[in-house]
C-alpha cells in the first residue's frame, strides 16, 4: 500500500527536520540538475554518499528504514545501468577496448564507464530524494511554501490532499475486490474494479472540493496556524549544499 512517510519525532526534530523544507526542495532540484550536467561516475557517488551521510547523522533517519526505501530502487538503478552496459552501441565498436565477452556479447571499457556513471547519476537521485522524503513532513513543507513561496494556498493544499489520498486509492481497490469476493465473483483483476475506482475517487474529490470552499480557501488573507520562519539552519545547510555540490563537479 501506497503510504506517507512515516517520520518519528527524532527525524522532525533532527537539523535537516528543522531545516524549512524550501530550502531542502531548492538545494535537491540543484543536485539533481547539477548530476544532469556530468557524465563522471565520481560526482555522483559522493553526492550520494554525502546525502546518505546528511540523512543518518543530521537527520536522524533509522538505517533500517532508509535502506529499506532505498532497496527496491537501487535494484532499477542497478538494472538500468546493467542493460546500458550490455547493449551499449560502444561494445559492437571495433575501436573500442574489450574487457570481456559472455559468450556472443562482447563488453568494453567505455560501455562499462558510461553504465557505471548512469547507474551513479540514477542511485544519486534516488539517495536525495530519500533523505528529503525522510526529514520532510509533507503538511510542513506545503505551509512552507504557502507562507515562504507565497504560493496560492488553494492550490498548495489542494496538492497536499491529493497526496494524501494516494493511500486511500488502494483502500478502495481492497474494498472493491472485497465486495467481488462477497458477491461470488472473482476476486482477481477485473477491468470493472477501474469503474469503481473512479466513481469512489470522483466522489472523495467533490468531498474535498466542499471542504476546502467551506473554510474559504483562497478568499482572502488568511490567519497561520503553523508559522514558519528562516533560521541560520536554513543558511546553513543552503550554503553547505551549494559548497558540496561545487566541490563534486570540480
Amino acid at each position: 500500500m501506497l503510504t506517507a512517510p512515516d517520520l518519528d519525532r527524532r527525524q522532525l526534530e533532527s537539523l535537516l527536520g528543522r531545516t524549512s523544507p524550501v530550502v531542502k526542495l531548492g538545494l535537491a532540484l540543484a543536485w539533481l540538475i547539477g548530476l544532469a550536467t556530468t557524465l563522471r561516475a565520481g560526482p555522483p557517488i559522493g553526492l550520494a554518499l554525502v546525502a546518505l551521510a546528511a540523512g543518518r547523522w543530521l537527520g536522524n533517519v533509522p538505517p533500517r528504514r532508509l535502506g529499506r526505501g532505498l532497496a527496491p530502487l537501487a535494484v532499477a538503478a542497478l538494472s538500468i545501468a546493467l542493460a546500458n552496459l550490455l547493449f551499449s552501441g560502444s561494445n559492437s565498436s571495433p575501436a573500442a577496448t574489450e574487457i570481456a565477452r559472455l559468450g556472443p556479447l562482447r563488453i568494453t571499457q567505455e560501455a562499462a564507464m558510461a553504465a557505471l556513471a548512469l547507474g551513479a547519476r540514477v542511485m544519486a537521485i534516488v539517495s536525495v530524494g530519500a533523505i528529503f522524503a525522510q526529514t520532510t513532513d509533507p503538511t510542513r513543507l506545503v505551509d512552507s511554501l504557502v507562507q515562504q513561496v507565497r504560493i496560492s494556498p488553494r492550490f498548495a493544499y489542494g496538492a497536499l490532499a491529493a497526496y494524501q489520498a494516494v493511500p486511500r486509492l488502494a483502500e478502495d481497490l481492497a474494498t472493491l475486490r472485497q465486495a467481488r469476493r462477497i458477491r461470488g465473483l472473482a476476486s482477481t483483476w477485473h477491468p470493472r474494479l477501474l469503474v469503481g475506482l473512479l466513481v469512489r475517487a470522483i466522489r472523495h474529490a467533490d468531498q474535498l472540493a466542499l471542504a476546502m470552499d467551506a473554510r474559504a480557501f483562497d478568499s482572502g488573507p488568511r490567519s497561520t496556524f503553523r508559522p514558519i520562519r528562516w533560521t541560520w539552519r536554513d543558511l546553513a545547510v543552503g550554503a553547505g549544499g551549494r559548497v558540496i555540490l561545487g566541490v563534486a563537479l570540480r
